[in-house]
């Protein structure tokens, strides 16, 4: 989805374990928090807990969001392009994305960036349509034809003119609840098998960490199905927007070239519109390249 998967889910594991830790520590200094709290009879409140991980759920996922532009552009060194005084090769970019995004009704255009490494690949992130950015790399330019460029860029465009990181943020918060949620109940259940009080808190509050990670990875299964499923509706936003042939020439481009993704960069792959195939296919961010081309042929 708008690019961004891994980084976006590992960005937002660390913000609501953080959230936690930092609820942790103001509990052991004595700050009240209701929603955690036990009644007289040492069973959970259910409706608190729920609210409580509603609002870190959904808060890391905002977080993750608004960070998304600007993290992705240190991570990958982007030279944004200034479209005032850009000529050449970088004029010609900027003004494919610029056409791309009012034909899809934009009002603001999004930035353009170019960042050096020799794979084949593009990526496009932000909060919104307003702050979004589409970034390529100066491999893809280096040996891509001006069509297979253009379908890159429009399948880059469809993901933003679609709103897919703010989808994908939504359901991300909906999965976060269920993991915060879920978290406490079962690290609640483990830490009454601890008989010392002490080594009880210890034990609850590692067990909430742990099974945090532990169902966040398991989220992460749906957060990717839905990015495979918004794959093939960007490729068919991009064959609307530069033509099927060239949406078609720029899949058929990147899989000729598959061969050349960095590897030094695993925590972007799923950010990209070519990631090498994961080894479990539930957990990778895009369709296998054979099935785009099949799909956008069928339409």
């Amino acid at each position: 989805m708008g690019k961004r998967i891994l980084l976006f889910i590992i960005t937002n594991v660390l913000i609501i374990t953080t959230i936690t830790i930092v609820f942790s520590i103001l509990g052991m200094f004595g700050i009240h928090i209701p929603s955690l709290s036990a009644t007289a009879s040492g069973q959970i409140n259910y409706g608190p807990l729920l609210i409580f991980s509603a609002v870190i759920g959904f808060g890391g996922a905002f977080i993750s969001l608004a960070i998304s532009r600007i993290v992705a552009k240190k991570l990958m060194g982007v030279q944004v392009i200034d479209p005032d005084t850009a000529t050449g090769e970088e004029r010609k970019l900027v003004e494919k994305v610029h056409r791309m995004a009012r034909s899809s009704g934009m009002m603001h255009m999004p930035e353009v960036g170019i960042y050096n490494s020799r794979e084949v690949n593009a990526f496009a992130t932000g909060p919104t349509k307003k702050r979004s950015i589409v970034a390529v790399s100066s491999g893809l330019l280096q040996t891509m034809d001006e069509d297979a460029v253009e379908g890159v860029l429009a399948h880059e465009m469809a993901h933003v003119s679609n709103g897919d990181m703010v989808t994908m943020t939504l359901l991300q918060g909906v999965i976060n609840t269920f993991v915060v949620f879920l978290s406490r109940i079962v690290a609640s259940i483990v830490s009454r098998f601890v008989q010392n009080e002490a080594m009880q808190m210890v034990v609850h509050f590692a067990a909430i960490i742990v099974f945090q990670i532990l169902f966040s990875i398991l989220g992460s299964i749906v957060v990717n199905a839905y990015s495979r499923y918004r794959e093939f509706h960007a490729d068919k936003g991009g064959a609307d927007l530069a033509g099927k042939d060239k949406m078609k020439r720029a899949l058929q481009a990147l899989q000729s070239r598959a061969d050349m993704v960095d590897d030094s960069q695993t925590s972007l792959q799923t950010m990209k519109i070519n990631g090498k195939p994961m080894m479990m296919k539930l957990f990778s961010s895009h369709p296998p390249l054979d099935e785009r081309i099949r799909r956008l042929e069928e339409k």
